[in-house]
């Protein structure tokens, strides 16, 4: 790990601004932190359009010293130009090669979207490609149709759209993996909710520090003040993406066999009160997820059939991609898993209800190894059928489900210092003030290359601690999670996750002490706003994976929206997503594909437009290295079916 002079360890460092400039053979990149007090240096050699070159100056400087050193740099290349200004950016998002030379991937302009903690969270609003070879070393290839086809393909995986960044808060990380874990960030960016993993991992494998680049999130992030009895309190609502077994919805269905499922979402609902900028504040967070059925399934696009039949594969008798998926759910969250299912189970025409037997087969295959305590709680409920009966409140049944998971799983809450470094372990009370019936969580922040280590276990009773004339209530953790599933996880599973946001808003509230009962009506005021949330979250969802808007049936008509107008907005919902998988996902799935390195074009290979569509992973039959979804070179030497 690169140090300062004065034995100041870069990684300790917190960089937020940069300055990029430019002589003919090199690119020097000037960062400094917030409060301008320290500032570093980054070389980049433009002489070897092949190679990625990246030296970092161990010096810390002030802005004076880097004023001179830009004044000799200047002197000592007149003869070819001098020094000249690039940009100012916020950040390295990372370097990419297609045929020809490297680019640099940069954040030109960020907006504030929200803070943790005291720790800021972006949202990119700019970017720019730069390519590192100045004209005279460039080689012929850096114009080619397919080089600029590449560029426009990467280009259209738009970083402008709900990615979101932080430099000093891991918000890669749940708020209770912040605080128990001692992770640094290099590993952190290997965790399965940093995008960019890929396009980073040159820089970071040559500098031993994540200083220079940002780690971006895709997925959801919002952040609103809201009050509740004359009381105001923050509510942040935040859905995780997973860079594995990542696309769109036709391309990407099920488990692959990794245990991987497509459209794995961890969301994410923080709490805390608004007090006075230097006090100690509680906060608390509750984790849910979502992810596509884990069995080997697919649907064809088609262009004529709006619902394309389910086809069902039954090479994994033993359910083993199965196995792996709820092990690696266990690994990040702790026991119990409990599976909220919501697809149809009768049906004129079979479709759902054959993946809901086979779901059920596997579970109860799988628990009869399982000890009784670990075992998976499966739990079937077909919304589709109940949210038909005027008989049936669905969203009251839903919070019933909610309610019995949040006893199992508990929920994260403490009371944290002002402006809590993610690194920073927080001063819990002693062992024996930690809150009956809550444990210590099995997992941390998920490293794919290696196996997660544990806490100990611990049950201990004790209802607070004396700290002067205050009482301090005692910390909670969660400790299992509620998974949701229908068969896009868009529509239906977003309704259920507002239902159980809410269960566990009154939980939250009632333990900081805003609300004298753990329970929110569903017709007060507050449970709106939160609606709101989730239907925001639920429409950026869909958009990323299915192409519209969410089908947001209950919650209008839960705001006495006037029938006809929701039946003529879900019927348009349904043309526009048809629309999206049949023409454009394709394309789509290819940008995804190169942009977190599953595809890496080569000269004298095939294009990646001349193959069929997401074959990605059978790409080593013509002789192609790539990378599998665990940032791995891929082994091509075994036959590989998905």
């Amino acid at each position: 790990m690169a140090s300062s002079e004065n034995g100041t360890s870069s990684q300790s460092l917190c960089m937020q601004k940069f300055r990029l400039y430019e002589t003919r053979s090199m690119f020097y990149m000037l960062g400094r932190d917030k409060d301008r007090t320290y500032w570093r240096v980054l070389k980049i050699d433009r002489s070897d359009p092949s190679e990625l070159n990246i030296r970092e100056d161990s010096t810390t400087y002030t802005e004076g010293q880097c004023s001179e050193l830009l004044r000799r740099i200047h002197e000592g290349n007149l003869s070819t130009g001098g020094l000249k200004f690039v940009t100012t950016c916020y950040g390295i998002v990372g370097f990419v090669k297609f045929l020809g030379p490297y680019y640099m991937l940069l954040i030109t302009k960020r907006r504030q979207i929200g803070a943790i903690c005291g720790h800021s969270v972006y949202a990119v609003s700019k970017t720019e490609m730069i390519p590192l070879p100045n004209s005279s070393v460039q080689c012929s290839i850096a114009d080619s149709r397919d080089e600029n086809r590449y560029k426009k393909l990467l280009c259209t995986v738009d970083l402008t759209r709900d990615f979101f960044f932080s430099y000093s808060y891991h918000v890669m990380c749940s708020l209770q993996k912040n605080l128990y874990d001692t992770q640094t960030g290099l590993v952190l960016y290997e965790t399965m909710f940093v995008w960019n993993e890929f396009l980073t991992r040159g820089i970071r494998n040559h500098l031993q520090n994540t200083m220079w680049t940002v780690a971006l999130v895709y997925g959801f992030f919002k952040q609103d003040m809201l009050s509740i009895s004359g009381r105001d309190f923050k509510l942040t609502l935040i859905a995780r993406r997973s860079r594995h077994y990542a696309g769109t919805r036709y391309l990407k269905r099920g488990v692959n066999e990794k245990g991987r499922v497509a459209n794995d979402v961890e969301t994410e609902q923080i709490v805390f009160e608004d007090v006075p900028e230097g006090f100690p504040v509680q906060i608390s967070s509750v984790v849910q997820n979502r992810g596509s059925i884990p069995l080997f399934w697919s649907q064809e696009t088609s262009r004529l059939n709006i619902k394309p039949d389910i086809i069902l594969s039954k090479k994994d008798q033993n359910y083993e991609a199965t196995r792996l998926h709820f092990e690696n759910l266990v690994k990040r969250y702790g026991n119990p898993i409990i599976i909220l299912n919501l697809i149809k189970t009768q049906e004129k025409k079979p479709r759902e209800s054959i993946l809901r037997q086979e779901f059920a087969n596997a579970i109860d295959f799988i628990n009869k190894d399982l000890s009784e305590e670990n075992r998976l709680r499966f739990l079937h409920w077909d919304l589709h059928k109940h949210s038909r009966s005027k008989a049936t409140n669905v969203l009251l049944l839903l919070g019933k489900v909610a309610a019995y998971a949040l006893t199992l799983t508990g929920f994260c809450y403490c009371r944290v210092t002002p402006a809590l470094r993610p690194d920073e372990c927080v001063n819990w009370p002693s062992s024996e003030n930690v809150d009956n019936g809550n444990f210590f969580p099995q997992n941390h922040c998920e490293n794919d290359n290696e196996d997660s280590h544990s806490l100990e276990r611990n049950h201990i009773g004790g209802n607070g601690v004396a700290n002067g004339n205050h009482s301090i209530k005692t910390p909670k953790l969660q400790r299992g999670v509620l998974r949701t599933n229908c068969i896009d996880c868009l529509d239906r599973t977003n309704v259920a996750q507002y239902a159980y946001g809410l269960a566990a808003l009154g939980q939250q509230l009632h333990t900081i002490g805003f609300i004298d009962t753990q329970k929110i009506d569903l017709d007060a005021p507050l449970a709106d706003d939160l609606m709101g949330f989730y239907e925001r979250m639920g429409d950026t969802l869909a958009h990323q994976y299915g192409g519209s808007a969410a089908h947001n049936k209950i919650f209008s008509e839960r705001r006495g929206q006037w029938k006809a107008a929701t039946q003529s907005q879900e019927f348009f919902r349904t043309l526009q997503r048809y629309y999206s998988n049949a023409y454009m996902d394709a394309e789509k799935q290819d940008a995804i594909n190169v942009f977190l390195g599953h595809f890496q074009p080569q000269q004298g290979k095939p294009a990646l437009w001349e193959l069929d569509s997401d074959q990605h992973y059978s790409m080593g039959r013509n002789g192609q290295t790539n990378i599998d979804d665990d940032g791995r070179l891929a082994d091509y030497t075994k036959p590989l079916t998905f």
